[in-house]
């Protein structure tokens, strides 16, 4: 009877030494989660992202926990573990393609290079981010196609972000004949870039020289706009160019191929 009554004793006390060891465990990892949560959220981060983040970490406490609840039966946590880390290893080997996608998302998530919106260029495809999710990215292009692109080739390639600033340079290369006058082109280039209302006043317009090319002389006018006007000025001005132009009696030189004939010599 004394010896059942200290086994009971010794075992009593660590099955509630390792409760409490679990339920304590388990408050401090609920109180991490939601003070990450809480943080990333004021810095404005993904909330998908601080979800994930919290559950990490509250994960981690946790086994933490167990394996602390076991050593007080005695069990050796060291062989526990060292298991542990080899299945690690092993999914982690067997799923690196996913992990890699994986970590790019995690970084898209917290540098932001893109926000959802944003019309964008990237691993040889173009096209407004409709959802950023930590394996790929899903975009659609102008003509409403959806695609998908791994998040590693996204943060692996070079970005190029449309949207990212409220303004936009506009640049048309125009080719006048010879026989035109220069200043007379200018003149009329940039009276029309500065009557339209959509073209910014601060960077100025400016209309230059760019080459003196073989059947042309080609000339480049630039003009800044806001970005939801980019695409609307670029199409208008391009066809007021040529009617401007036109009525100014400039002439716009097209290709033309010259054919000598060499009659027959007998």
């Amino acid at each position: 009877m004394q010896k059942s009554i200290e086994v009971i004793t010794t075992w009593g006390i660590s099955v509630i030494g390792a409760i409490t060891i679990l339920v304590l465990g388990r408050i401090v990892a609920g109180i991490v989660r939601g003070a990450i949560k809480r943080v990333m959220q004021k810095r404005n981060a993904d909330p998908g992202l601080a979800g994930f983040v919290g559950n990490i970490a509250f994960y981690l406490i946790f086994v933490f926990a167990i394996v602390a609840a076991l050593a007080k039966f005695g069990i050796q946590t060291a062989s526990f573990v060292a298991v542990l880390g080899a299945v690690g290893f092993a999914v982690g080997f067997a799923l690196q393609g996913s992990l890699s996608n994986f970590a790019s998302g995690v970084m898209i998530l917290i540098f932001r290079p893109f926000r959802v919106d944003d019309y964008i260029s990237t691993a040889g495809v173009a096209g407004t981010v409709k959802e950023i999710g930590l394996f790929a990215t899903t975009l659609a292009t102008p003509d409403n196609v959806k695609i998908i692109v791994p998040n590693s080739k996204v943060y692996g390639d070079t970005i190029q972000n449309y949207s990212s600033f409220d303004t936009r340079r506009v640049d048309w290369s125009i080719g006048i004949g010879y026989g035109s006058s220069i200043e007379k082109s200018k003149e009329t280039l940039l009276g029309l870039l500065r009557k339209d209302a959509r073209v910014l006043g601060d960077p100025a317009p400016m209309v230059a020289v760019a080459e003196l090319a073989d059947s042309s002389v080609n000339l480049v006018a630039r003009a800044w706009v806001k970005r939801t006007d980019y695409w609307d000025v670029k199409f208008d001005l391009t066809r007021e160019i040529k009617e401007e132009l036109d009525a100014a009696g400039v002439e716009i030189p097209f290709p033309q191929r010259v054919i000598h004939m060499v009659g027959d010599q007998n």
